[in-house]
C-alpha cells in the first residue's frame, strides 16, 4: 500500500471516529437532557387558612331537641342547617321514648327524619338519644306501664323557681322484665332504621337514668347513686350498655360521664374501662354547670371534671363535649372565655355542643368559637410538597410532602393521601394513593407541640402497553371504521394540574383541608403543574 493510500485511510478513519464521537456526544446530551427533565423537582409551601371545616367525626353539634321537642330549635326553620354557624356539622335530637313510640308499634320517625333531611342534603350528620326518664314529662310510654312494668313516681326538685311546681314523673325499674322487653322491641325497630347509617354521627346510650345520664335525681332509686350500692348500679348500667351494643353493632355509641358518677375523681374507673373495651365512646354531660373551684361548697372542680377520662378515649374514639345550658339562664357566673377554648384541648374534643339558641350563642362567643374551630377535632395542614416537574408515562417517581395535625384530636378512622393529575376541566386524568401512609397516625398538636410527618409517596402516573395483534377488539374496532392505536396509554402527553386530597383508599376525597386552592367543592387542592411526556 503506497503512502498516499495509507494517508487517505488514516484520514477517513479519523473522520469516522470523529463523527462517531460527535454522535455519542449528541446522544449523551439528549440522554442528559432527558435525565435532567425527569429529575427536576419543584418545591412549594401551600398556604394554610383559618376556615372552619366540616369533616367526618367532628364539629359543632346543634341541639334541636334537648329533652324537649321545643328546645333549642323551635325558632330555627327546618330549612336552616346552620351553615352560618362556623363548623356546625351535626344536628342532635335528644327525645323521650314516649315522643317516638306513643303507642306500641306506632313510631314517629318523622320527628327525626323531617328535621334530618335538609342537613343530610347539605352533607351534614345527625345524632340521637332516646331517654326513658325525664324531669319535665313522663318519658316511658303509657303502654309500657299498662303492660305491668314496675317503676316509681317522683317529684323533681330543683334550686330554681320551678322547684315544687313540676308534676310527678315516672322512672322505671331498669331491670324490670316487662320494661326491658318493650325497650328491646323499640331498639330493634330503631336499629332497623339507623344502625350503620352513614348519616348518623353517633347515638347516645340514654335508656338508663334521668335524662339518660345514668343518675337518678330525687327518686325512690336515688340510693343507686350511693357508693355502697355501686355493685348494683354497675350491673344495671352494663345491662343497658350491652343491650344497645348488641342491637346496634354498626353505630358509634357514646355514654355520659355520669355513668361513673358526676363527681367521681377516680383516675380510670371500671365503667370507663368497660366502655373502651367494648368500643363505646365518651361524652361529658355537662361542663360549665358550676362556678370555678372554691366558689361552691364541696365542689372540687373548675368548670369541668372528667377531661382525664376523655383523654383515654380520644386516641381511638371521638370525644363529645356538652356544655351546660345557655349561660344566661343558669344561675352561675358568666363562663370564663379562656376556659371555653381551653376545655377543647383538655378533653381532646372532636365534637362541641351548641347547647343553646344558636344565634344567641354565636353572638356571645364568636371570638371563642373561631378559636375553637382552629383546634377542634383533627386538622391536617400540608406544609411542603416536592414533586417532579416532568414525568414519563408509567415511570417511577416520588412526591414528598410534610404534614401536621394542628387539631387536638387524632383521626380515629383511616384516611389516605391521594395525588391526582387533573384535566383542564377539573376531571381526574389519573390518581395515585399512598398505600403506606395513614392519616390516623398523625399525632395531634397538644400544649403547643407540633409533630411534623414527612411522607414520600411512590407514584407511577399513567400506564403504557403495546397492544398485541391479532386481537379481537382491534379487529372489531377497525371493522367499524375506528382508528386504533398501537399502544394502550390512557394518560396522554400534556400538562396537568397536580392536586392533593385526603379520603378513601380508592382516592375519593372526603376530608376538607385548611388550604388555599380548593378546586370547586371537590376537596382536591391544587399544588402545581406536571408535564407528562411519552418517551
Amino acid at each position: 500500500m503506497n503512502a498516499t493510500r495509507i494517508t487517505m485511510v488514516l484520514v477517513l478513519t479519523a473522520a469516522l471516529a470523529s463523527a462517531a464521537a460527535a454522535d455519542d456526544d449528541a446522544g449523551d446530551l439528549v440522554g442528559r437532557a432527558h435525565r435532567a427533565r425527569r429529575t427536576a423537582n419543584a418545591t412549594v409551601r401551600p398556604k394554610a387558612t383559618d376556615e372552619a371545616l366540616i369533616n367526618p367525626d367532628m364539629g359543632w353539634v346543634f341541639y334541636k331537641y334537648s329533652n324537649r321537642l321545643w328546645a333549642y330549635g323551635i325558632n330555627t326553620p327546618e330549612s336552616d342547617t346552620l351553615d352560618w354557624f362556623p363548623g356546625c356539622s351535626t344536628v342532635y335530637m335528644r327525645v323521650l321514648w314516649n315522643d317516638i313510640e306513643p303507642e306500641e308499634g306506632e313510631y314517629r320517625w318523622d320527628l327525626f327524619d323531617s328535621a334530618a333531611q335538609n342537613w343530610i342534603a347539605n352533607g351534614k350528620k345527625i345524632a340521637l338519644r332516646i331517654i326513658c326518664c325525664n324531669q319535665t314529662e313522663t318519658a316511658t310510654p303509657q303502654f309500657v306501664r299498662d303492660a305491668g312494668a314496675k317503676g316509681y313516681w317522683f317529684e323533681y326538685k330543683t334550686d330554681t323557681a320551678l322547684s315544687g311546681k313540676l308534676p310527678p314523673r315516672w322512672e322505671p325499674i331498669y331491670d324490670d322484665p316487662v320494661f326491658l322487653a318493650k325497650l328491646e322491641n323499640f331498639i330493634k325497630a330503631f336499629a332497623r332504621r339507623y344502625d350503620g347509617d352513614p348519616n348518623v354521627a353517633f347515638v347516645d346510650v340514654g335508656s338508663f337514668g334521668i335524662y339518660g345520664e345514668c343518675h337518678h335525681g330525687n327518686t325512690s332509686q336515688e340510693s343507686l347513686d350511693k357508693p355502697e350500692n355501686r355493685t348494683e348500679f354497675v350491673r344495671l348500667a352494663k345491662m343497658h350498655l350491652d343491650l344497645w351494643k348488641r342491637l346496634m353493632p354498626n353505630t358509634y355509641l357514646v355514654v355520659s360521664d355520669d355513668l361513673d358518677g358526676g363527681w367521681s375523681q377516680e383516675e380510670d374507673p371500671d365503667m370507663m374501662r368497660y366502655c373502651r373495651e367494648n368500643g363505646i365512646g365518651f361524652r361529658d354531660d355537662s361542663i360549665f354547670c358550676f362556678p370555678p373551684k372554691g366558689t361552691v361548697a364541696n365542689c372540687p372542680f373548675a368548670y369541668w371534671a372528667h377531661d382525664g377520662w376523655a383523654r383515654k378515649f380520644a386516641p381511638t374514639m371521638p370525644v363529645v363535649v356538652e356544655t351546660g345550658h345557655c349561660p344566661y339562664l343558669v344561675g352561675t357566673p358568666k363562663w370564663d372565655d379562656d376556659a371555653y377554648v381551653r376545655c377543647v384541648e383538655e378533653y381532646q374534643a372532636s365534637y362541641m355542643s351548641i347547647h343553646d339558641f344558636p344565634d344567641v350563642h354565636l353572638g356571645m362567643f364568636r371570638k371563642e368559637i373561631d378559636q375553637i374551630n382552629k383546634i377542634l377535632g383533627y386538622r391536617f395542614e400540608l406544609r411542603e410538597v416536592t414533586y417532579p416537574k416532568e414525568v414519563k408515562v408509567g415511570a417511577k417517581v416520588e412526591i414528598g410532602s410534610t404534614w401536621v395535625n394542628v387539631g387536638v384530636a387524632p383521626k380515629t378512622k383511616s384516611a389516605a393521601l391521594t395525588w391526582s393529575l387533573l384535566n383542564p376541566d377539573g376531571s381526574v386524568a389519573w390518581c395515585v394513593t399512598d398505600n403506606a401512609f395513614d392519616f390516623k397516625s398523625l399525632e395531634p398538636k397538644l400544649k403547643g407541640v407540633e409533630k411534623l410527618r414527612k411522607v414520600a409517596t411512590p407514584c407511577r402516573f399513567g400506564y403504557s402497553k403495546c397492544i398485541p395483534e391479532p386481537d379481537n377488539c382491534v379487529t372489531w374496532a377497525r371493522a367499524a371504521g375506528r382508528q386504533f392505536p398501537d399502544t394502550f396509554a390512557p394518560l396522554k402527553p400534556g400538562t396537568y394540574t397536580l392536586a392533593v386530597s385526603v379520603g378513601s383508599w380508592q382516592g375519593t376525597p372526603e376530608i376538607a383541608l385548611p388550604l388555599e386552592g380548593q378546586i370547586g367543592a371537590t376537596h382536591r387542592y391544587e399544588v402545581g403543574k406536571i408535564n407528562v411526556f411519552a418517551r
